[in-house]
């Protein structure tokens, strides 16, 4: 029995050690850095990989997207619709701008957090559209993953990044799938053998 998994129903995050920047210009107080940054080899475990294709956003910019603390829904920082949050991809990545709320005492406690270096660190969440990644299964016995495509929902500020335990399991199982079809091969391959004297 071969299970599918559809990604399009499940919602992942990927982090970033990055390096989150603060300004403030006329009063405004903003949070900017990247978000997601390409064609970078990240290891899930060992012997396998995921890298974001540079193509990855290009369809997703335009989706109502907001900037949360630590994914958490009830903690928003900014949203593209409003104004307040700014994301573009360049040659290196997402790049994202957030303008705080100077009347949000948890947004402009994050923005300190941010300023003095404490919290430095970002992730985002999405999910994978039907036909949006490749699998690449290595020779060595290694496995990568490029996302081609996204359907980017939110940003996040996070003070501990980590893979997602959806992605990280989504992950695992189709590698498991992959060794059961490859181990089937095999064994019909050598019943085939078996029976024709080979």
């Amino acid at each position: 029995m071969m299970v599918t998994i559809d990604r399009d129903l499940q919602r992942q995050t990927r982090s970033l050690a990055t390096d989150l920047q603060t300004r403030s210009d006329d009063e405004e107080m903003v949070i900017e850095g990247y978000f997601a940054v390409f064609n970078s080899e990240t290891e899930l475990w060992r012997g396998a990989y995921e890298e974001i294709a540079p193509e990855a956003f290009n369809k997703t910019l335009s989706n109502d997207i907001r900037a949360l603390i630590d994914h958490e829904t009830r903690a928003v920082l900014g949203r593209t619709k409003s104004g307040t949050l700014e994301l573009k991809v360049d040659n290196r990545g997402l790049w994202g701008s957030i303008k705080i709320n100077p009347n949000d005492s948890d947004a402009v406690n994050l923005y300190e957090r941010v300023k003095r270096g404490d919290i430095d660190q970002c992730s985002f969440g999405f999910n994978i559209p039907s036909g949006g990644e490749e699998t690449e299964w290595r020779d060595d016995g290694t496995v990568k993953w490029r996302l081609k495509e996204v359907d980017l929902h939110e940003v996040s500020v996070v003070t501990f990044p980590a893979y997602s335990d959806t992605g990280v399991q989504a992950r695992k199982k189709e590698v498991e799938q992959h060794e059961k079809r490859q181990l089937e091969q095999r064994k019909n391959k050598l019943k085939e053998m078996l029976k024709h004297g080979s």
